[in-house]
């Protein structure tokens, strides 16, 4: 089990870093936009649809990390107060309710794609498809239901909970998992 929770916290970084990837894109993006529109009159075409659609992107692929680390917004008096097995309790219900929500949400967004594919939806200037950005975000929320799933095993196995992930840059910089601090 330690070699699974360490390898999905790789993968849990390798996911952070494709959303970091898509923001420092955006920021360029839009500050060559500004520059363009300020500085010479002549902004990038469409810079406004294109980041727009890679912040869904963003914002998705971060959803997959946190559905993994779940370094989200808790409120946790309560749970604080609880024995270690009403805890494990709770936080299983908590995961499998963002487990549900997560497949539903990940399921509208294919059938988004395919309607965008299907209708040949485009850009406005430049007439970019928009299906493939949205085939993205379905994949970011597609890779948060796998991540949702190994946190919920983790929780099941007695492993982790919620309260262990709020260092994870920490975790990062030291090489060390949840399981092993």
């Amino acid at each position: 089990m330690d070699a699974l929770i360490r390898a999905l916290e790789r993968f849990s970084l390798a996911i952070d870093r494709i959303a970091g990837l898509f923001l420092a894109a955006i920021t360029l993006l839009v500050v060559a936009s500004a520059i363009g529109r300020y500085g010479f009159a002549s902004p990038i075409p469409e810079a406004f649809d294109i980041s727009r659609l890679m912040l869904g992107v963003a914002i998705m692929w971060g959803f997959a990390s946190v559905a993994f680390r779940g370094s989200h917004i808790k409120v946790d008096i309560f749970v604080e107060l609880m024995p270690p097995l009403m805890r494990r309790i709770v936080d299983l219900i908590a995961w499998t309710v963002l487990l549900v929500f997560t497949v539903l949400l990940s399921w509208k967004m294919f059938d988004r794609v395919m309607s965008a594919f299907r209708s040949g939806e485009a850009t406005f200037d430049l007439r970019l498809p928009a299906w493939p950005f949205l085939a993205l975000i379905c994949a970011g929320a597609t890779v948060a239901v796998f991540t949702a799933l190994a946190r919920i095993v983790i929780i099941a196995a007695g492993r982790g909970s919620l309260d262990h992930f709020d260092a994870a840059e920490q975790a990062a910089r030291t090489g060390k998992t949840d399981v092993e601090r």
